[in-house]
């Protein structure tokens, strides 16, 4: 009994941690791209975040047992089974990233616009700006954010192992 708890634990622990990294790899950079594409910050693209923006919100609204069972051909390519923690990690990841990235969105729209003016007006460029303004500014934020991406990968783990 002992052996099968610590096993399943381990388990648990590896595919949360494998795919919490993966997702936070892949949802923080398509957050910030949805918000330097959003009106009124340094690139400007109605048109663009409006795809983009539609593309996430899409892919959120699929439940994730539906996900898991639709992109099976992905994971047997990507992992070489479709069965197991570690194929697991392939929906989990697929799912959580849309999410994080509206959270990542949501939470660098919380700075003050006041202190991205500032740090423009002393010619500082856009990357700059992402790294050493808006990010320090939301880390707050976005460590709360990145908690809830964590209790929801622990949720469609105990899905992804039925």
């Amino acid at each position: 009994m002992t052996a099968m708890l610590t096993t399943g634990t381990l388990d648990t622990l590896y595919m949360v941690v494998i795919a919490s990294l993966l997702s936070i790899i892949g949802g923080v950079p398509l957050g910030i791209i949805l918000l330097v594409t959003s009106k009124g910050y340094f690139w400007d693209s109605p048109k663009f975040y409006s795809v983009l923006g539609a593309v996430v919100n899409a892919s959120r609204s699929v439940p994730f047992i539906i996900l898991m069972v639709a992109i099976i051909p992905i994971t047997k390519f990507l992992v070489g089974t479709s069965i197991g923690t570690t194929a697991a990690i392939v929906p989990l990841t697929v799912s959580t990233i849309p999410f994080l990235s509206r959270l990542v969105e949501t939470s660098l729209r919380t700075v003050p616009y006041g202190l991205i003016e500032a740090a423009q007006s002393m010619g500082t460029p856009p990357s700059k700006i992402i790294t050493k303004v808006l990010l320090p500014e939301a880390m707050p934020e976005l460590i709360q954010n990145f908690t809830l991406m964590v209790i929801v990968i622990i949720g469609c783990s105990a899905m992804a192992c039925i």
